[in-house]
């Protein structure tokens, strides 16, 4: 089978030019730069669709080329731990997230030299957190809520503002501030350094590294349409630094926080270092993706792609009652921005026709050759394992009429779920599919054959009729499936 799909980025030079141009930055100030981590450092998925060719660890092998230099701070907000605040994308808590990043960036040779918990105020949630870190061997800060932040200056840059604030002990010239996620006060902790850095007469500089929106696209590019439905819910608009145009002349692309906030931080620096270093909200950012795109058509197919997919799961969001009609509006609109329907979504109406001929749940995959397989609902199937297993046979070359698992060994699956674990649903979900494979995998070679090409499932592109249960979409996630559903839930017993 050959794989059809192209790249569009080229990820070495990437590599090459981000760390060149990160340590021309560091060399601008004479003691360490505070590096703010926009994204995802780690397992950025919505850069690898919309950019192909870009790796998802990226940034975390860009960082390895200055693992000399580099330290990272781990930002948390106090307030997203009490709330048990969860990533949506992985399905677990921002303080379980830190854990996870601590253990991969120990593990890969980068030092985290410790974490900061951010408007903190005692919770004891956090404080138990805290008790965790320091058995794992984790230095641990308290950053404190500010009255009056962003806009009361005088008090912010004053021994009871940032002053107030734990100083992190920092021993390298890069130190790189990351977190599990938005909100969580990575740029407020920056900004707290530099304030006690230069109390302590040390040349300390600040800069942003935010993949999106790319500021050298233009503004209506779909990568950059693609980043405002990625964002849809933190009601992210891109727009022209203005900043940028009065002082340059140049149009480049930043979004509504950074340029809403430029004035603050501008005044910022300026009662820190006497004047700002910068101009622009653009001038902060030390982004290079832009340059390395060198294809701009398969990006903008990728990014047009990445805005539909969006779209399913916003509407689907919606069914579920956990967000807004006004969100979707915003995501149909970017569509039409973009220039696409749902319909330009290759696996939509094959589902769809699939469904129409059964009568029954349908689910459809895209593989990367172009062949569209599809999977129908059964009596012991649902139509998503159905679709696994089709595939499954397509890429090990197994002849579809063969049945790759016994009905011998479904069946006490079934009477397990139904007369012992209460399940109304007879048919094999994904993940239970999948564990019958493995099972029959150990004396039927057509099934260890399929077992093998399970890693040949990860980009590939998948829409069901219906909105899939929780364990459905895990095992998609973890399989690395683009999914998408239809807004609209099937029957119990389907």
């Amino acid at each position: 089978m050959q794989d059809t799909r192209k790249i569009g980025f080229d990820n070495d030079l990437y590599l090459k030019t981000q760390s060149e141009h990160i340590r021309e930055r560091i060399a601008k100030f004479d003691d360490k730069l505070y590096l703010e981590f926009g994204g995802k450092l780690f397992d950025d998925f919505h850069a690898s669709r919309v950019l192909p060719g870009f790796q998802p660890d990226s940034k975390l092998k860009m960082l390895l080329q200055l693992k000399d230099d580099a330290e990272i701070i781990i930002v948390i907000n106090s307030a997203d731990i009490e709330k048990n605040k969860v990533r949506s994308d992985l399905g677990i808590t921002y303080d379980v997230d830190v854990i996870r990043l601590l253990g991969i960036f120990r593990k890969i040779g980068l030092y985290v030299s410790s974490v900061v918990l951010t408007q903190y105020e005692s919770q004891s949630s956090a404080d138990a957190f805290q008790s965790r870190l320091e058995a794992l061997g984790v230095k641990v800060y308290h950053h404190y809520k500010i009255s009056g932040y962003p806009s009361n200056i005088a008090l912010i840059m004053s021994d009871e503002g940032y002053g107030k604030n734990d100083y992190i002990e920092t021993s390298r010239h890069l130190v790189v501030v990351t977190a599990p996620g938005p909100g969580s006060g990575k740029m407020a902790t920056c900004l707290s350094q530099l304030y006690h850095e230069h109390k302590k007469g040390l040349n300390a500089g600040y800069a942003k590294f935010e993949t999106f929106p790319i500021w050298n696209l233009p503004l209506k590019h779909p990568v950059n349409i693609a980043y405002e439905a990625a964002t849809s819910d933190l009601n992210d608009v891109n727009m022209i630094d203005p900043f940028h145009l009065e002082a340059y002349g140049k149009t480049t692309v930043n979004y509504n926080r950074d340029v809403e906030i430029f004035p603050v931080l501008n005044a910022m620096f300026e009662s820190i270092f006497g004047t700002s270093p910068y101009k622009s909200p653009t001038d902060m950012g030390v982004n290079m993706a832009g340059n390395c795109i060198v294809d701009d058509e398969v990006v903008c197919e990728a990014a047009k792609q990445e805005i539909i997919r969006r779209y399913y799961i916003g509407a689907c969001d919606k069914r579920k009652g956990q967000i807004s009609e006004d969100e979707v509006y915003k995501l149909e609109l970017l569509m039409k921005q973009a220039g696409v329907t749902a319909e330009d979504r290759k696996v939509v109406a094959p589902a769809l026709a699939k469904e129409k001929a059964t009568g029954n749940p349908a689910a459809a995959m895209e593989l990367p050759d172009g062949t569209i397989i599809t999977g129908k609902t059964s009596n012991l199937l649902g139509a998503s394992s159905a679709l696994l297993l089709n595939a499954l046979k397509y890429f090990g070359g197994i002849d579809d009429a063969h049945l790759l698992m016994s009905p011998h060994v479904i069946e006490p699956i079934q009477n397990l779920k139904v007369n012992h674990l209460g399940n109304s649903n007879p048919r094999l979900h994904t993940n239970e599919t999948l564990l019958a494979l493995s099972i029959c995998a150990n004396t039927s070679e057509e099934a260890k054959k399929a077992m093998d090409q399970l890693s040949k499932l990860r980009g590939c592109e998948v829409h069901s009729t219906v909105i899939l249960s929780a364990v459905d979409e895990r095992t998609f996630k973890r399989l690395g499936v683009n999914l998408t559903c239809e807004p609209k839930y099937g029957t119990p017993e389907s």
